[in-house]
């Protein structure tokens, strides 16, 4: 399979055919977990890009990198980039705790996905993405 980035509106629908799928692939729990994850994010923001990255993962971008949606045999993952930036008064980041940038949350088997606080994830890691994007070079 080819990687996509974002760009052209045909490399975004090749991306969002390589995530249809990967879910479609994904015969039990997981592949319900990503597609109600998907959902969510796209939901938040109608300008959320969907790519491939990295030899088969799916990623949603905005002004950058928003999180990525792996999937393991006991979890579904979505990993924020910038996750360590983010306020997280819900809690939903379980997991990449230690790290100084991103921050992650595992989905198992059986869990449900808190929707409004997903949403509000999602939505502060964009206005992060968006913050960065428009600050001006030193020196230029």
């Amino acid at each position: 399979m080819a990687e996509k980035t974002k760009g052209a509106a045909g490399e975004e629908a090749d991306a969002s055919k390589l995530i249809d799928q990967r879910i479609a692939e994904l015969t039990d729990w997981r592949g319900a977990m990503l597609a109600n994850a998907r959902r969510i994010i796209r939901d938040a923001d109608p300008e959320v890009i969907e790519t491939w990255k990295w030899r088969g993962v799916p990623v949603w971008e905005r002004s950058g990198i928003i999180c990525t949606g792996e999937t393991y045999k006991t979890a579904v993952k979505l990993t924020f980039a910038k996750g360590a930036s983010l306020d997280d008064p819900s809690g939903l980041f379980n997991a990449s705790l230690e790290g100084n940038a991103r921050r992650a949350i595992d989905f198992h088997e059986g869990d449900t996905i808190d929707a409004p606080a997903l949403t509000e994830l999602v939505r502060a890691a964009i206005a992060l993405n968006m913050t960065k994007a428009t600050k001006k070079p030193k020196g230029g």
